[in-house]
């Protein structure tokens, strides 16, 4: 509908100004203002910079560069985001000589264009590429203040274009309305006819054979703070769990007091087959620690800031591809970390441990801020502790001797990447029954960009900058009480971490 309007306009308003001429009080208003704008030569530099960025070709490289992003694991998506870019720029090209509007007569002769000029390509092609940006955030972005602020920065984009565009006389203002309609059309038109949703990752895959029948009993354990809509997400969960052929869902709500290990263990009694949990990486790791053991498959929806065992499990962050991996998906067999320490209950944790540094940033945090932004919220309290002191550690491996080292922050790894595709234990495997540990200290502020370096190119060797070791289980002591943290939930000061990691011991779904 909205596209069907969205076409009328734009051909009602082409036929307007190629038979009319145009807006007199609208012409001489951007006549005025490309007179005034080719007076102020800093500004003109700045609007012909405007221009050759966000021309058809830097637009599409752009899009280029955006579905490059997404194509590892969002192909889909990222088809859409480029296609509509091309075909936007493809549309306006035949559809500016079909109307053959000619361009204003006080346009800047310094690079004058003689191609017909309604719709204006520029804001064609850069509306269309903003409308497909929007509709990917729409998919992947679930924190509503973040999706908000993408979008406004979107439509400034497409304004800043536009108003290019009439101050350097290139278009009349219609020219780049007439420009915003049909970038906004070609959206239309393209999710119309083409979903860029991912789809079931089973599809074509052979059916697994279940080698010990069982039942269809499925368990979700959901922190409700981390969806918009509870109602609309057990919708989502009960429809896709009838058409894969799992019983209707018997949901657990965690609570302030218990945030999953109650939930899981009741799932657990009640004899699921499946337990689904929608969290973060904390709500995660307490329903994985309560069934590991038990045989029950976990299925992981990563609806967390994080979601760190999501992504180096590749089970995908769309919610509903994520629903689909855990309902389809295949059982694997990942390693579970007993963690112990003083001031501090024993605990596990599926990702990471760690003292100084990393901790002292989840510590930082603020609660306010992460809700509106996510990550951002990490990146902040990363500049403010970026020089946390450096602390005197001792650290064994598997019951040998203490070595003595320093370091402004250590962690212990059972997976690899972190944040960002941050490769911090590139030989960390979630299902090798050990355990990764990196030491860092750059002792100067400059010294955080070689380690950054280090780390990014994977460079394997060890020193006083960065130091690994590996082991079935580890101790690490520090001289003086030190911020620690578990799969990026902070437990407090202390001057002690023991790591065991448990083989094999928990069932998760991943995508076949």
């Amino acid at each position: 509908m909205w596209a069907a309007v969205g076409a009328v306009l734009f051909v009602a308003l082409g036929i307007y100004v190629t038979t009319v001429s145009g807006v007199p009080a609208v012409d001489d208003w951007a006549r005025h203002s490309a007179h005034w704008a080719a007076g102020h030569r800093t500004l003109h530099h700045l609007l012909r910079a405007i221009e050759l960025v966000f021309g058809t070709v830097g637009i599409i490289v752009i899009a280029a560069i955006a579905a490059g992003g997404l194509a590892r694991n969002y192909r889909r998506a990222a088809f859409f985001l480029l296609g509509t870019t091309i075909v936007s720029a493809l549309v306006r090209y035949l559809l500016a000589h079909a109307f053959g509007r000619s361009r204003p007569a006080w346009q800047e002769h310094a690079h004058l264009i003689h191609a017909p000029g309604y719709p204006s390509g520029h804001v064609t092609t850069v509306t269309a590429l903003a409308g497909a940006v929007a509709v990917t955030v729409a998919m992947f972005v679930r924190r509503a203040g973040l999706r908000r602020l993408v979008y406004a920065g979107l439509t400034l984009v497409v304004l800043v274009v536009a108003a290019d565009r009439i101050l350097l006389g290139r278009h009349y203002p219609t020219d780049t309305v007439g420009g915003a309609l049909l970038g906004g059309v070609v959206v239309l038109v393209a999710l119309a006819v083409y979903s860029p949703v991912p789809r079931s990752h089973a599809e074509h895959a052979v059916p697994l054979v279940q080698s010990v029948p069982g039942g269809r009993s499925l368990h979700v354990v959901l922190n409700p703070i981390k969806v918009e809509s509870v109602g609309q997400f057990q919708a989502i969960v009960s429809a896709m769990a009838a058409e894969a052929g799992w019983d209707e869902p018997t949901w657990h709500l965690t609570t302030v007091e218990d945030s999953g290990t109650g939930m899981a263990s009741a799932a657990s009694v009640a004899g699921a087959d499946l337990v689904m949990v929608c969290g973060g990486d904390g709500t995660v790791r307490e329903v994985c620690a309560e069934l590991a053991g038990t045989g029950i498959p976990v299925g992981i929806i990563p609806a967390g800031t994080g979601n760190l065992l999501a992504r180096n499990l590749s089970i995908p962050l769309y919610l509903r591809a994520a629903i689909d991996v855990a309902l389809t998906g295949q059982d694997r067999a990942i390693d579970l970390v007993e963690v112990a320490g003083d001031e501090m209950e024993d605990s596990h944790f599926l990702v990471m441990a760690g003292m100084g540094f990393d901790a002292a940033i989840m510590e930082g945090v603020n609660e306010e801020i992460k809700k509106k932004v996510g990550w951002i919220a990490y990146v902040l309290s990363a500049l403010k502790a970026l020089m946390f002191p450096a602390v005197r550690l001792e650290i064994s491996v598997d019951g040998a001797e203490f070595t003595k080292h320093r370091a402004r922050t250590v962690v212990v790894g059972n997976v690899g990447t972190l944040q960002a595709g941050m490769p911090l234990l590139p030989d960390a495997r979630v299902d090798d029954g050990l355990l990764d540990v990196v030491l860092l200290h750059p002792q100067r502020f400059l010294s955080w960009l070689p380690l950054a370096w280090r780390i990014l190119s994977k460079r394997p060797q060890t020193d006083d900058l960065v130091n690994r070791m590996r082991g079935s289980s580890v101790t690490v002591r520090a001289d003086r009480d030190t911020p620690r943290q578990l799969d990026g939930d902070p437990i407090g000061v202390g001057r002690e971490l023991r790591a065991t990691c448990l083989q094999a011991r928990l069932l998760v779904r991943v995508p076949r």
